[in-house]
C-alpha cells in the first residue's frame, strides 16, 4: 500500500507561520500514478469547525486500520483531519483573526482573501471524487446520535451511500440559501457526491460514536470496491430511521434559566412526557417543565444548560411506535 502525506493548501501567516492543509492518500500496493485514474476514490474530510472533535478519533482510526491490513486497499482514501487547523489548535470555531465560520465561505475563489483561496483550493483537491464524507460534530451547546443530513435534492445519488454507514438517523431536510455556501452543497453541486455526518457534542469525542461510523465507512469502501477486507455489518447493515417516513419536532425553550434535562439522551418518550426543567437559581424556581410535543425519540439534547427564551433544548423523531429491524420498540 502507497501512502503520501500532501499539502493541498498553503498561505503564509505573520511572524514566519504558514497556513497549511494537508492529507493523507492511501493508494493500492505496486500502483504507479498513471493507474490513480483508474481507481475509485473516497475522501474522509473534518475539522471544518474547529470546535468539533468526533472526527480526529475517526481519522486516526482509519488510518490505523489501513496501515495495518496495506493488502485490502484497493482504490484511493484520502483522509483530511483538519480544514481548519487554526480553529483546531485556538479551540475556536471559526477562522481565528478572520471572524469567519469556515463552512460558510464555499466554493471560494482563487484570486479572493486568503482564506477564500484556501477553501477554493480544499474544493479542488475533492474534485471528483467518487464519495466525500464530511465529517462534524455539534457545538458545545448540543448532544447528536449518529446521523446524515441530506438534502432532499441530492437523494437519490447519497442515500444509498449513506444507508451503508451505521449510522441512527437518516436526516433529509428541504433546501437552504444557508447551505449554498458549505462545503457539502459547494461538491454536491459541482458533481461530487458528500454526505455529511453529523454526531457527539462540541470539544468531545465520543469513542463509541466514532467506532460505529468507522465500521460504516469501511462497509462504504467495501461497497464501491476500495475495500476487499473484512467489514462487521455489510451483510447486514444497521438499520437507520429515515426522516422521509418520520416527523422531525423542534422543542424550544419557552423560558431562560438553566435546563436540566429528566431523560437520557437517544431516549424514547411518549407525548407530554417530561424532558426536563428549566430552573431560576436566584429564587428556587422552576420556570418550565419542558414536555414532548410527540410520541417519539429524542435524537438531540441540549448539553450546555444556559438557556435563553427560545434556545433549542431538543429534537424529536416522532412516531407512535419507533421500532428497529427487527421490530422490537427503542
Amino acid at each position: 500500500m502507497g501512502k503520501e502525506v500532501e499539502t493541498i493548501s498553503s498561505m503564509n501567516l505573520p511572524v514566519d507561520e504558514a497556513l497549511e492543509i494537508k492529507r493523507c492518500r492511501y493508494t493500492p500496493e505496486n500502483s504507479s500514478r498513471a493507474d490513480l485514474k483508474s481507481f475509485s476514490r473516497i475522501c474522509i474530510v473534518t475539522g471544518t469547525h474547529g470546535d468539533e472533535l468526533e472526527g480526529q478519533y475517526i481519522c486516526y482510526e482509519l488510518s490505523k486500520k489501513l496501515q495495518e491490513s496495506p493488502q485490502f486497499v484497493k482504490g484511493i482514501i484520502d483522509i483530511y483531519p483538519a480544514l481548519n487547523p487554526l480553529g483546531i489548535d485556538s479551540i475556536s470555531r471559526g477562522i481565528p483573526s478572520f471572524d469567519l465560520d469556515m463552512n460558510r465561505i464555499f466554493p471560494g475563489n482563487k484570486e479572493g482573501s486568503m482564506v477564500t483561496k484556501v477553501a477554493h483550493n480544499i474544493v479542488e483537491s475533492l474534485r471528483g471524487a467518487d464519495l466525500v464524507i464530511d465529517i462534524h460534530a455539534s457545538n458545545i451547546f448540543l448532544r447528536e446520535i449518529p446521523q446524515a443530513r441530506i438534502n432532499e435534492n441530492t437523494v437519490s445519488s447519497l442515500l444509498p451511500f449513506a444507508k451503508l454507514l451505521n449510522l441512527d438517523f437518516l436526516w433529509i431536510h428541504t433546501a437552504a440559501t444557508v447551505l449554498e455556501s458549505t462545503l457539502a452543497h459547494s461538491l454536491n453541486t459541482i458533481g461530487t457526491p458528500c454526505i455529511v455526518v453529523e454526531m457527539g457534542v462540541g470539544m468531545r469525542i465520543t469513542k463509541d460514536y466514532g467506532d460505529q461510523l468507522l465500521d460504516g465507512i469501511f462497509n462504504v469502501m467495501k461497497e464501491m470496491g476500495i475495500w476487499c477486507g473484512e467489514t462487521k455489518n455489510i451483510s447486514k447493515p444497521h438499520k437507520a430511521i429515515n426522516s422521509m417516513e418520520h416527523s422531525v419536532f423542534f422543542v424550544n425553550s419557552a423560558a431562560s434559566g438553566i435546563f436540566v434535562p429528566s431523560i437520557g439522551h437517544c431516549t424514547t418518550i411518549k407525548k407530554g412526557d417530561t424532558i426536563g426543567h428549566i430552573l431560576d437559581p436566584l429564587e428556587g424556581k422552576i420556570r418550565e417543565q419542558v414536555l414532548s410535543p410527540c410520541n417519539g425519540m429524542v435524537f438531540t439534547l441540549r448539553e450546555y444548560p444556559i438557556v435563553y427564551t427560545g434556545s433549542l433544548v431538543a429534537r424529536l423523531i416522532g412516531e407512535e411506535i419507533i421500532s428497529n429491524e427487527e421490530g422490537n420498540n427503542i
